[in-house]
C-alpha cells in the first residue's frame, strides 16, 4: 500500500478496504499471500496477475495489491520522490512544473500523488493534473470544463482522471498568468 501521506482520505480508505476484503474474503493476511505470490514461476508483472488469478482466482486489485506486497518496485507510488525525479528530469518542464507546484501548495490540504507519467493534485478528490510534454512544456489539467474559460481545452486520452475535463499546455513560467492562476483556485474549490 502507498505510503498514507501521498494519499488522500479517500484513497487511504479505499486501499484499506482491499486490504480488509482480501483477508476477509480469502482468509489468509497479505503476508501469507505474498509468500505464496513469490513462488509464482512468472517475472513480468502482468504474467504474474495471470497466475495469481488462474491459480488463487484472485481479481486484479487484490493480486496487485499482493503482489506489490511480495514484489515492492523500485518505482512507486510509495517513493514519490524518485518517480517525481524520473518524469520531471528534464530542467525546463521541471522549472514549469515547479511554478504550478508551488502555487498549488499554496492551497491548504492538498495532497500530491506523484504517479509514474503524471503528477496528481487532491483535495477531497482530484482536482489538478500535470504531465511533461515531449515538446518542453507541461500538460495541465484541471477539474473545469472548456465552458470555464477560453485558456482551457478538451483533454484527449489522459489516463489521469475522467473528472479532470479541461486542459491546456503551459511553455513558460510566465504563462501561469493570473486567469490560469484563478483556475486552478476554482478547480480546488470545487474539490
Amino acid at each position: 500500500m502507498p505510503d498514507p501521506s501521498h494519499l488522500t482520505e479517500r484513497q487511504a480508505k479505499w486501499f484499506q478496504s482491499v486490504r480488509e476484503g482480501l483477508e476477509r474474503d480469502t482468509g489468509r493476511t497479505l503476508d501469507q499471500w505474498a509468500d505464496l505470490a513469490r513462488t509464482c514461476p512468472e517475472t513480468a508483472h502482468r504474467a504474474r496477475l495471470a497466475w495469481m488469478k488462474a491459480t488463487y482466482g484472485l481479481g486484479q486489485n487484490h493480486a496487485s495489491m499482493v503482489l506489490n506486497a511480495a514484489f515492492p518496485p523500485t518505482a512507486s507510488w510509495s517513493k514519490p520522490d524518485q518517480l517525481a525525479g524520473n518524469l520531471w528530469s528534464d530542467p525546463h518542464t521541471a522549472q514549469i512544473f515547479a511554478v504550478i507546484r508551488d502555487y498549488i501548495e499554496s492551497m491548504p490540504d492538498v495532497v500530491i500523488g506523484q504517479r509514474k507519467s503524471f503528477t496528481a493534485f487532491s483535495r477531497n478528490v482530484q482536482f489538478a493534473a500535470a504531465r511533461p510534454l515531449r515538446s518542453g512544456g507541461v500538460l495541465l489539467s484541471l477539474a473545469l470544463t472548456p465552458d470555464d474559460s477560453t485558456l482551457l481545452g478538451v483533454p484527449g486520452r489522459e489516463s489521469w482522471s475522467e473528472r479532470l475535463k479541461g486542459v491546456t499546455t503551459v511553455t513558460r513560467t510566465e504563462h501561469l498568468q493570473p486567469e490560469l492562476t484563478e483556475l486552478l483556485q476554482q478547480a480546488w474549490t470545487r474539490s
